[in-house]
């Protein structure tokens, strides 16, 4: 079935098409681009000639063949609809990637729930976390990390079959949080007090999380390189090479995130070729700091009703910095009341 589909996919592929529409989000990235709200489209639909089937979340986790369907499934989608997405694929494994190199044990949702898995916190509490320092270095193909280093592999060997695919579908990297996220997610929600009782754990952790997230990029990057100085990343381009998350940060004070998030997001940008930041809830209360962050270039944000957006505007448009994938509702009310985007602003 894959390679029916994929044949599918290849002829369907205008290189004419597909070039414009590169050239567009190139010239927005590289603050060429003027108007409003940048929402770029494709010159024309290509509807499928195949039948494309649905593959749920667990049956892509279970079996490569099913992940690619489900991947190439989204680019198929946006070639019939004519839209704006960059092709992109991802060894989809969800947020319990690294979690899981460092030794959490993996949660899988209900087949119905047809969402991604997570990690459970490790067991022992600071003992746990303890016994993950004292192991050291993990072994980047433990946990989940055999499976999503085997389906780059799978993606590449494809790439090479249908250089349509290969030329214009993008292989982003995996789902690695940032450092305080994978931090939550293998102290789990006590990690909020043991911040303030034992913050030299909590450090520490950070540091071989870090430091971890850094070998693996390295190694993905010798698999996988990707073009400079651009990526993409859930079919949105940025400039710089990784999308950290930061979704854990709204539960922190300014000061809070000044100590244990700011220093390990930028080293992360310093080794690893600046990027974009994702966040979820609200984030104006921090958002001044991360916006001081060397080689960030990009915020992803997906809640801008909890934020005081004037706050956000001014500590990233304002200051250079891209809001991409922003819910078009916001900017359509900034514009509503006179508020300048500065050609930064881009909106599905």
């Amino acid at each position: 079935m894959l390679e029916v589909l994929l044949e599918d996919l290849e002829r369907r592929l205008d290189a004419r098409v597909e070039d414009a529409l590169h050239v567009e989000w190139n010239r927005f990235v590289d603050g060429e681009w003027r108007g409003e709200i940048f929402s770029p489209a494709r010159t024309r639909a290509a509807p499928p000639l195949a039948g494309w089937p649905e593959v749920t979340v667990n049956e892509a986790i279970a079996d490569m063949e099913r992940m690619a369907i489900q991947q190439f499934g989204m680019c198929s989608r946006s070639l019939a609809a004519g839209d704006g997405a960059l092709l992109a694929v991802r060894c989809n494994y969800g947020t319990g990637i690294l979690p899981s190199i460092l030794g959490a044990e993996l949660f899988i949702m209900p087949d119905e729930m047809n969402t991604l898995p997570t990690s459970i916190p490790v067991k022992g509490g600071v003992d746990g976390i303890q016994a993950i320092l004292e192991r050291g270095a993990p072994d980047l193909r433990a946990g989940l990390g055999a499976r999503v280093f085997d389906m780059a592999e799978r993606y590449l060997t494809l790439f090479e079959r249908y250089p349509a695919i290969g030329r214009y579908v993008h292989l982003y990297h995996p789902d690695l949080q940032g450092p305080m996220d994978a931090c939550e997610l293998l102290w789990g929600s006590s990690l909020f007090l043991d911040a303030l009782d034992r913050p030299d754990l909590v450090h520490a952790l950070l540091t071989l999380i870090t430091e971890t997230y850094i070998r693996f990029m390295r190694a993905w990057d010798r698999l996988a390189p990707a073009g400079a100085p651009y990526a993409v990343h859930w079919s949105l381009l940025h400039a710089g090479h990784i999308m950290l998350r930061d979704d854990s940060a709204m539960n922190f004070s300014p000061a809070m995130f000044r100590e244990f998030i700011l220093p390990y997001d930028q080293r992360l940008l310093d080794e690893l070729g600046g990027g974009a930041i994702h966040f979820c809830g609200k984030g104006d209360h921090y958002i001044e700091q991360m916006s001081t962050l060397r080689g960030l270039t990009a915020i992803n944000m997906s809640q801008p009703e909890y934020n005081d957006m004037e706050t956000i505007y001014r500590n990233t448009i304002d200051k250079g910095i891209a809001l991409i994938g922003l819910p078009r509702p916001a900017a359509e009310e900034a514009l509503q009341r006179g508020r300048d985007l500065r050609n930064r602003v881009h909106c599905w």
